[in-house]
């Protein structure tokens, strides 16, 4: 069914705080729509407030026909215990719920209770829209497309990170909605899955809404961009695409530059006027009550004269100034100003395997030998489950080898990006569990350092586990900012953060002159970040080749 969903006058926000207003937005079919803006900016609330989980501050949804299906799928940080895969993707493609109303309406239409044949008629025509009558068939079908080695009934919770973003894949391919909307979907792909992605993304005859930080795949599947401009307070669309809104906000901001300074300084030059011609009808009063004394009529008239135009000029440019029509100076966003802090060199060697070999049930990564030297600049690829994860393990000595030797030099001191995620989960507030980091660093000191980190007052005395993953990696690149590291380890750093926070991660790893370890699979970081080595990773066998 072919579905349009129509947008008008929006506003959302917390308590007070206004997120967005007035926004204005028609998703037919075919279009896909890629919201932007920085972390907290009320993208995913703009979804959710579309998908109707939301009430909307103000403004109205409408969609035509009104019994359209929308499907809201954002990436699932956690996998619930007990659930297959296979339940999961039922659940995800909204079989699931449309099973449960068809059973009841079944057993409605069974005891005869009044309306209970339109009520099933519905709740078929829903559960077959969505694709719950052959949905067994084709889950098998495309998990071994997208998802090969994981089985429809295998526990979700014993997935891994890339194999549970296989199966939010799976489940897109699946879906039969009418309207998706995804929030961040490309997090934790590798660049097949992408590939895929962006195939089914561009084949689409829904309409899509979607977040994401990927700036290679809003380029190339995004035909109009949504940005929620916090700062402003502004909302705007742009059509043709994720490179035609770069060039668009580019020229926008300047244009909003030029215009206020063109303000400001017509008002400085009117303002600067008007006190001179008010010091001039100063100074004329003067001379006149001076010369009051004057018996030449001519020049007492010549005096008031010239006092009396002196202050009509003088209000004559002050009407100016209130005419003018006033232009705001645009409010300067907040930015990331990332440095990461250098330890004293490492020595000469950082890390290194010999012949290592590492079995985790069927997989085996190995053997290899590596050798990592102090300032290499490495990228590590690989599909999901090749072992990217296994060989960093194996080279920082965390993961126990079967066969082989590994060894990490006495003075490398380490910082990762995903290891420190991890200590911002707890109950304990932001600011003591950043503090525990950095125990010799006053409170003052962490509260300014994790506000250059857009992590306010507001962020500091929340408890660590109720924050965004957006706001714990950056908390974790702050952390970074504060120890000082002489290896840098980051796997899938661009993951939650926004554009700006990633172009600011760019310049910083540029200017970072110790040892890098990067896992990515974002496309553009790979090109933008300077690197000496690229590791291939793929089935447990590692190659390499010079960047």
């Amino acid at each position: 069914m072919s579905a349009t969903l129509v947008a008008r006058g929006l506003a959302a926000g917390h308590g007070a705080r206004v997120l967005f207003s007035d926004l204005d937005l028609v998703v037919a079919p075919g279009d896909v729509v890629g919201l932007v803006g920085v972390n907290g900016a009320g993208k995913s609330t703009l979804l959710r407030t579309l998908a109707g989980e939301l009430p909307a501050g103000s403004g109205s949804i409408t969609l035509s026909p009104p019994t359209a299906t929308v499907g809201a799928l954002p990436q699932e940080r956690e996998r619930r215990e007990g659930e297959t895969v296979a339940a999961a993707l039922a659940r995800r493609t909204g079989v699931t719920a449309a099973q449960a109303a068809l059973d009841a309406a079944t057993a409605d239409l069974t005891e005869g209770r009044p309306g209970a044949d339109d009520a099933y008629a519905e709740a078929l025509e829903r559960w077959l829209a969505l694709g719950g009558a052959d949905l067994d068939e084709r889950l098998e079908q495309v998990l071994a497309e997208v998802a090969p080695g994981v089985a429809p009934d295998a526990a979700m919770p014993a997935l891994s990170g890339g194999q549970a973003a296989r199966v939010g894949l799976a489940a897109l391919l699946l879906s039969r909605y009418d309207l998706l909307l995804l929030d961040e979907p490309t997090n934790d792909l590798d660049l097949a899955g992408l590939e895929q992605l962006e195939a089914f993304v561009a084949g689409a005859r829904s309409g899509i809404v979607l977040v994401s930080h990927d700036r290679e795949f809003l380029a190339r599947t995004v035909t109009r961009v949504v940005e929620l401009d916090l700062a402003q307070q502004l909302v705007r669309v742009v059509d043709g695409g994720y490179e035609a809104y770069l060039a668009e906000r580019e020229v926008a901001r300047r244009h909003a530059r030029e215009e206020y300074e063109e303000f400001a300084e017509t008002k400085a030059e009117l303002e600067a006027r008007a006190r001179m011609q008010r010091n001039w009808l100063a100074k004329g009063v003067r001379d006149a009550v001076k010369k009051q004394k004057d018996p030449d009529k001519h020049i007492k008239a010549h005096n008031r004269s010239t006092a009396e135009k002196q202050g009509a000029k003088a209000k004559q440019t002050e009407r100016r100034i209130e005419r003018l029509e006033v232009v705001e100076e645009p409010r300067k966003e907040w930015e990331l100003r990332m440095t990461i802090a250098a330890a004293p060199r490492a020595g000469a060697v950082v890390a290194t395997l010999r012949d290592a070999v590492v079995r985790r049930g069927d997989f085996t990564l190995g053997p290899v030998s590596l050798q990592v030297d102090w300032g290499d600049r490495v990228a590590i690829t690989g599909p999901n489950g090749s072992g990217k994860t296994t060989l960093l393990g194996a080279l920082l000595g965390r993961v126990p080898l079967d066969a082989g030797a590994s060894s990490l030099g006495p003075a490398v001191r380490l910082g990762e990006v995903d290891q420190a995620r991890g200590l911002f989960t707890g109950d304990r507030r932001l600011l003591d569990a950043f503090g525990a980091e950095v125990p010799d660093w006053p409170t003052a000191e962490v509260r300014t350092l994790l506000a250059k980190f857009g992590l306010t007052a507001e962020h500091v005395l929340r408890t660590a586990a109720t924050l965004s993953p957006g706001e714990r990696t950056r908390a974790a690149l702050a952390l970074l900012q504060a120890r000082g590291v002489n290896v840098l380890v980051l796997d899938e750093p661009t993951n939650h953060l926004d554009l700006p926070a990633i172009e600011q991660l760019e310049s910083a790893l540029a200017a970072y002159p110790g040892t890098l370890l990067l896992v990515t699979h974002d496309r553009r970081m790979l090109e933008a970040v300077a690197t000496t080595r690229r590791i291939a990773v793929d089935g447990g066998r590692v190659t390499e080749t010079l960047s």
